[in-house]
């Protein structure tokens, strides 16, 4: 029976890295990676031993409730990425730009991707799209700032896309993620995000690039795996993905629980008495002769 490895709580981790990951392309190592929104989740996350953490646009969506993401700011960013900085330590945070953070031009790209490290403790930013944000990449990554792509399914394009639909199925449009993917390794990107193409797609691409690739909805033979949190733990009510693994029901179990308080609470079977702050006989006597004259 095989086990899963995981790192002690209390082991000291040394940090990722984008130059851990190129390492762990080069030795075949799968690299893990979810995304998190607050502070207690991304330390679970860093003490599990994951590899990096996103903090995602998708967090418009699964916590802050927009039907997509295109309504994220980036103070919404920027609130999530300290609260997950605080938590995790090891593991390499990667900051989502949100829509209209890098699309109205390299100069106002770069300004926002600095302020991910400079003011929320990121080591990275993701951004989305192909040849079109080329110049945007080249001036980040020139000033330092590591730059993850993403291809195939791009949250932030989906009016254009006309839905969350999987992309690449043709073989004009799996030429054209193969050339962004190769212009976006030249641009200096460290690492793509394939969503939602072909696995036989995603699996060429990533034998072909130097850097490596995160797949979501892409198939095993991408050099790492990416989740949404909430989609994996079933904390997300609306829909699920047809490529998202359940390793939970969390909002059943949420449910359930927040049903069971509710009805003790009624039932005046919580607080019972080994939740409630005691006090000395002598001094409710005392208290209770004090306040006589009230009576």
């Amino acid at each position: 029976m095989s086990t899963i490895p995981t790192v002690p709580v209390n082991a000291a981790r040394k940090k990722i890295t984008t130059h851990s990951f190129q390492i762990k392309k080069k030795n075949r190592q799968p690299i893990s990676m979810l995304t998190a929104y607050d502070y207690p989740t991304a330390l679970a996350m860093d003490q599990a031993g994951v590899d990096s953490i996103l903090v995602g646009d998708s967090l418009g969506m699964v916590v802050l409730g927009y039907e997509n993401t295109l309504p994220v700011t980036m103070d919404d960013m920027l609130h999530h990425c300290k609260a997950v900085s605080r938590g995790a330590k090891s593991a390499l945070l990667i900051g989502d730009m949100p829509f209209m953070s890098f699309q109205l031009s390299s100069q106002e790209a770069l300004r926002n991707a600095g302020r991910f490290l400079q003011e929320a403790g990121m080591d990275a930013v993701k951004l989305e799209g192909g040849k079109e944000r080329l110049d945007a990449i080249r001036l980040i990554v020139s000033a330092g700032i590591p730059v993850m792509g993403h291809l195939g399914l791009t949250p932030q394009s989906v009016h254009q896309f006309g839905g969350f639909r999987a992309q690449g199925k043709l073989a004009s449009a799996a030429q054209q993620i193969l050339d962004d993917a190769r212009l976006l390794q030249e641009a200096g990107c460290f690492s793509l995000v394939l969503e939602a193409i072909p696995a036989k797609l995603a699996a060429y691409i990533s034998q072909k690039l130097d850097i490596p690739t995160i797949g979501i909805g892409a198939g095993a033979g991408c050099d790492g795996q990416v989740l949404v949190t909430h989609d994996m733990l079933g904390l997300f009510d609306r829909f699920t993905p047809r490529f998202v693994k359940k390793y939970a029901n969390l909002h059943g179990e949420l449910g359930r629980t927040f049903g069971k308080y509710i009805g003790e609470v009624g039932l005046r079977e919580f607080p019972a008495e080994e939740h409630c702050i005691e006090m000395k006989e002598e001094e409710w006597g005392i208290f209770l002769e004090s306040v006589k004259s009230d009576e």
